[in-house]
């Protein structure tokens, strides 16, 4: 077990450091290829629409496929692509290679969530599903700093590094890893994926379900930083360190939240946890000073790195055939609703006192995902 969440955390914390990787060079890639600011953030978007696009198209063929060599070539494609944005010297270029990244990526992640039911053993699968969450949240906590530390030596160190690490991470996946090859038997085409989740009441409840938890989720840490600004008048620096200290809460949560589980049952935590959730951020917009928003949105995302496994743990028990097909959903479904919440989350802010409007909704959308996964039996025993 122990080498399996070893090789699924380093898979989600080298993609997800890649994903937030670009931020830090945006000043200095803007000065090289003479562009606009305005444009810049599409180095960041082109990754993103990559795998958000793609993900719908990698899931189905992977159900088809050894997983393992699925990963594999997926890395071997993300290390190159990443290897290449060092050597982007036009604009245009960078975005192609940003694109090609992102694409290879979807090929990669879906893998982690669709292996561990198969690799682990029953009583382990919330525990290593949490050791794959915690890369990412250590990922989304530190790629920007490593993207910066490595941009001193220059801005194509983070490019190199990154690839290079992916490298690595390959050989260690191509010889721990077990064949993960699909019986002909069990084996599905491309519609029959698809197919086998849409015409699963159980699955397509939970899809959205988790969709709805996501665009509230994502509505609330979008505007943490202007609420911080705004509220408590917070100089950008002081805002990175609480930042910090709140995706410290989530990688927490996300370690130990198999113990809560194997105490309480993976049903009652994962209601209880999302009614905390609701509570929580019914509370956060009363909260007199910053130490006390600070303290209340750390306990949030602690809760938040305890539910992230049950997500994709009760996702991927509702089917067998389409296991990366429907983590591939799961990924399309968060960067939509990420996408949702920042539109909804700058009216939300801009027509309501403080935090107030942003935390109802987000307390609203977590309670309606609860009705949902009410309604489809997920609290039954």
């Amino acid at each position: 077990m122990k080498k399996y969440s070893v090789l699924f955390f380093l898979t989600m914390f080298i993609i997800g450091t890649d994903t937030f990787l670009v931020s830090p060079l945006l000043p200095t890639l803007t000065k090289l290829y003479g562009i606009d600011s305005s444009v810049s953030g599409w180095m960041v978007s082109a990754y993103a629409i990559g795998y958000a696009v793609f993900a719908l198209i990698s899931g189905p063929i992977s159900d088809g496929r050894d997983r393992k060599k699925v990963m594999v070539y997926g890395l071997a494609a993300f290390a190159v692509s990443t290897f290449l944005c060092g050597f982007a010297v036009s604009f245009p270029l960078m975005l192609l290679f940003r694109l090609f990244a992102g694409i290879s990526a979807s090929f990669v992640t879906p893998q982690v969530w669709a292996s561990i039911p198969i690799v682990v053993d029953k009583k382990f699968i919330v525990q290593v599903m949490g050791y794959a969450t915690a890369g990412l949240s250590v990922s989304q906590m530190a790629g920007v700093p490593i993207g910066g530390y490595l941009a001193n030596v220059s801005w194509q160190t983070p490019f190199f590094a990154i690839a290079v690490s992916s490298l690595v991470l390959l050989a260690l996946i191509y010889i721990y890893l077990p064949k993960l090859e699909i019986s002909s038997h069990n084996r599905v085409s491309f519609g029959e994926a698809y197919k086998n989740i849409l015409t699963n009441k159980k699955s397509t409840s939970y899809l959205i379900a988790y969709f709805v938890f996501q665009t509230g989720s994502f509505t609330a840490i979008t505007f943490i930083s202007t609420w911080y600004t705004h509220d408590f008048d917070m100089s950008l620096t002081n805002i990175s360190t609480a930042i910090i200290a709140i995706g410290a809460g989530n990688l927490l949560g996300s370690l130990f939240g198999s113990q809560i589980v194997k105490r309480f049952g993976l049903q009652r935590a994962f209601q209880t946890e999302l009614i905390a959730l609701i509570i929580l951020y019914l509370i956060l917009p009363f909260a007199p000073n910053f130490w006390t928003a600070e303290i209340l949105l750390t306990v949030i995302y602690i809760n938040n790195g305890f539910i992230f496994p049950l997500f994709m743990t009760t996702l991927q028990s509702t089917v067998e055939n389409a296991r990366s097909t429907i983590s591939s959903l799961s990924n399309a479904a968060m960067y939509l609703g990420e996408t949702i919440a920042g539109v909804v989350g700058g009216i939300l802010f801009a027509n309501f006192t403080g935090f107030s409007g942003i935390s109802v909704f987000a307390a609203g959308t977590i309670a309606l995902s609860l009705i949902l996964y009410a309604q489809a039996g997920m609290f039954k025993k």
